[in-house]
């Protein structure tokens, strides 16, 4: 592990939330190497130090990642409507006592691949604009948008929050009253493929996510769950990496924009 903050050390290995964790720094309750710690900017590394609460030492947590193919009606946010599913209900057992998280959000009217895990780094990785993790989905609309229409959709539009990027659209299917599409995104607004396609008169009929980075649905069966393997998760975190490395093609006002703004697809 690297350094980090002793509080969030605690809070990851499920000690209590970092304001509790705060305060037994405070009071005197915990040890680092043997010697009682009360600076809440002290820095640790459990993978080299002894760090003990109230006399009992802390293990790294054991991290989880799993990938589910959320099905519709299904919410994400863990403070919604007590009555509605939310994803953590589908992790199994095992790992039910890692207060698990997901990674972003799929809204409760969308379904497919959503991330489930207790690996903050992680989570910053592909949830942060900086790191520019792509996601790829399916989407059904009403109607039959002609070249011109889908050309403009591209471009972006203006919503309450501001102007939505670029978007890369690809049509999949004109059929007679409906047509499918493909569209990535980096980074959007809430709800933002659904908004910007009934700015111009095309109801949102299902939207499906198929993808996150590298990380594939395949031919996963909606409301199953399987756990990441390390190779899906070393190249997940190489593809943000990656872009780190090669630096982001949009400026730094963009970047801000945006994270000002994320939300749900």
């Amino acid at each position: 592990m690297e350094l980090q903050r002793l509080q969030k050390v605690m809070a990851s290995c499920g000690v209590g939330s970092r304001r509790a964790c705060e305060q037994m720094i405070s009071d005197g309750r915990v040890e680092v190497d043997g010697e009682i710690v009360t600076e809440l900017g002290t820095r640790v590394d459990l993978d080299v130090q002894a760090v003990r609460c109230d006399g009992q030492r802390l293990r790294p947590p054991r991290l989880f990642t799993y990938l589910l193919n959320k099905p519709r009606g299904v919410i994400c946010s863990q403070a919604g409507d007590p009555d509605r599913p939310k994803a953590t209900d589908y992790v199994p057992a095992r790992a039910r006592d890692r207060r698990l998280f997901t990674i972003g959000r799929l809204d409760v009217d969308s379904e497919g691949a959503i991330l489930l895990t207790n690996d903050g780094d992680l989570c910053h990785k592909v949830t942060h604009p900086r790191f520019e993790i792509p996601k790829t989905y399916h989407v059904e609309i009403e109607g039959v948008p002609d070249d011109e229409t889908v050309a403009k959709m591209r471009k972006g539009v203006w919503l309450a929050e501001g102007r939505t990027g670029a978007l890369d659209i690809r049509v999949v299917a004109r059929l007679r009253h409906k047509t499918r599409l493909e569209v990535r995104l980096n980074e959007g607004m809430k709800r933002e493929i659904r908004r910007v396609c009934a700015r111009f008169g095309h109801e949102v009929l299902k939207l499906r996510r198929i993808s996150i980075g590298p990380i594939q649905l395949g031919n996963l069966a909606v409301g199953a769950i399987r756990e990441l393997t390390g190779e899906e998760l070393k190249a997940l975190r190489e593809s943000a990496q990656a872009v780190v490395r090669l630096g982001s093609a949009r400026p730094a006002k963009a970047r801000h924009r945006t994270r000002a703004r994320r939300g749900d697809s």
